[in-house]
């Protein structure tokens, strides 16, 4: 189970504003105190921080208004001395525009690095090369008058994208994951893991129909979702670096969830990254990371296609992050029905990531557009507001200036609705949804089955989704209402104990009758 941190937003040591690394290594006891395995840390390499820290400009450096590298060893002999290990996000599908790399590729189209970037001719009109389009708006190329040619983003104009066709690209990233290993990391969460390679022919995207677009990788006002991007992202050379990724950290130990993003076969890409032993061991799909609610019938139809795809892949699943509205907010959720989801989240098979504040039950933060820093809400607003208000700082303390984050004034604002529910606060009410993560953690802790077992394939009977877990000996039933309303639930046959009492899991009964939001995780015997 990981445990991520925005490190801009989690705890300011110097007073700055902004969250640091230092700030990071004095929060490790409270990390830990969640029954987490491992912390990943959002990017805090040097940057000019367009897109805050995902523009990198020196992979193997820190920025300075998170620390030094000192700052960066102390996390990690602290996290290892309270027994959890540390991933890193590593952004390898393009740079800042400030990196080195990308100053000496663009003076000409001969120098040692001319080809480290994608870059192609205009058409004979001077339009851009194909119809690609960025994540961030507009098309996905941007002229460069010195070399007369466009660039490659996907994402900011000022996040040009590397070319990983280029064996010596693949080579000087292969030697940052080795800087990093060697430096202690346990693993890194690998960003965009879906857009290192770009056809090479640079071949039109078709168009999507209507009926087949969705949301749930770019907002519903960005024409992004109006193309099927089997050109500009998801090619098949992808496989072969990843296996030379997974080649690196085998003498480690180390472990890599990658990120995938998209819209229509991510399922299916993931499987394809996760499956044979020999690539990444985790990948974070976008499916429960989307803006409809997670229905039982969408439980079901979601793992019938994660099954048909490949069954032994290893999913790391999660409601929150860095990029999308919190999940309490995105899916209009009561505090009782966010019980329900934790519990069901922690018995899926796969891995788990929590999102900072997450364990708060933090609502999403309403900024006004004069404090918005994010240029993607900036960009679209007020149709989407960006992703600042999910990264407003965390909150330690009920009455503490700016929530016991700083006693600067913080980079976003602390968001007034949050403090009533600080770490402080929760602490002391033993049946606060941070106890109640701290306790759905440890029914997951303290069951082989729901760590590494099997799964059947869940099942939907109205609002009930049920599934059972098996390992060895053990053999859980789960069942989750996922609705407001009383449902009837069918025990399977044989004897049962209730499994999570303490989680307002009922009694199994040969007929139970499940309340809205009510679950059952029962263990034979």
């Amino acid at each position: 189970m990981i445990y991520q941190i925005y490190p801009r937003s989690y705890q300011d040591d110097n007073g700055d504003g902004v969250g640091d690394l230092r700030g990071i290594a004095r929060r490790i006891p409270y990390i830990a105190s969640l029954g987490v395995d491992a912390i990943w840390i959002s990017p805090f390499f040097t940057s000019p921080m367009k897109d805050f820290g995902y523009d990198v400009s020196d992979y193997c450096g820190v920025d300075p208004m998170f620390g030094t590298i000192e700052d960066f060893d102390l996390v990690v002999a602290t996290a290892h001395h309270h027994g959890l290990k540390v991933m890193i996000d590593l952004v390898l599908s393009h740079t800042s525009d400030q990196h080195p790399w990308f100053k000496e590729s663009k003076r000409d189209k001969t120098n040692d690095k001319a080809d480290w970037y994608v870059w192609a001719d205009a058409k004979p009109d001077g339009t851009p090369p194909n119809n690609w389009l960025s994540i961030f708006g507009g098309s996905a190329w941007e002229w460069h008058g010195g070399r007369m040619q466009y660039f490659l983003h996907n994402f900011l104009t000022s996040q040009p994208d590397l070319n990983l066709h280029n064996p010596k690209v693949q080579e000087a990233l292969l030697d940052v994951e080795r800087f990093w290993l060697r430096r202690g990391v346990n693993g890194f969460r690998l960003d965009t893991i879906n857009f290192y390679f770009a056809d090479k022919l640079l071949r039109d995207n078709p168009p999507l129909p209507p009926h087949e677009r969705n949301d749930s990788i770019a907002p519903g006002v960005n024409p992004y979702n109006w193309q099927r991007h089997i050109h500009s992202k998801n090619q098949p050379e992808n496989l072969d670096f990843l296996r030379k990724f997974r080649r690196e950290m085998e003498p480690y130990g180390a472990a890599a969830v990658g990120e995938v993003g998209d819209a229509q076969r991510g399922l299916e890409i993931m499987a394809e990254y996760t499956a044979g032993g020999d690539k990444v061991q985790m990948c974070y799909p976008f499916e429960l990371l989307q803006p409809q609610r997670l229905t039982a019938h969408g439980a079901e139809e979601i793992f019938a296609r994660l099954y048909a795809a490949a069954p032994d892949a290893w999913p790391c699943w999660a409601y929150s992050n860095h990029d999308v509205v919190r999940w309490k907010t995105r899916w209009n959720l009561t505090d009782e029905a966010m019980r329900a989801y934790v519990v069901l989240l922690m018995c899926l098979r796969g891995s788990v990531c929590l999102y900072q504040g997450e364990e708060l039950g933090l609502a999403e933060a309403n900024l006004d557009y004069n404090d918005l820093r994010d240029p993607y809400g900036i960009q679209f607003w007020p149709e989407f507001k960006g992703r600042d208000g999910c990264r407003t700082p965390m909150v330690w303390d009920s009455h503490g200036h700016a929530g016991g984050f700083s006693h600067g004034r913080p980079w976003l604002p602390v968001s007034p609705a949050h403090l009533v529910r600080a770490v402080d606060v929760q602490e002391e009410a033993s049946d606060s949804v941070l106890h109640h993560y701290r306790r759905a953690v440890e029914l997951r802790r303290a069951s082989a089955a729901l760590q590494k077992g099997t799964m059947t394939l869940p099942k939907a009977m109205g609002n009930v989704l049920t599934f059972e877990r098996h390992v060895g000996e053990e053999r859980l039933f789960c069942a989750f209402n996922l609705g407001g309303g009383a449902s009837a639930l069918q025990m399977p046959s044989g004897h049962w104990e209730n499994a999570a009492r303490s989680l307002g899991g009922i009694d199994p009964d040969e007929v139970a009758t499940l309340g809205g939001w009510g679950l059952c995780v029962a263990r034979a015997v």
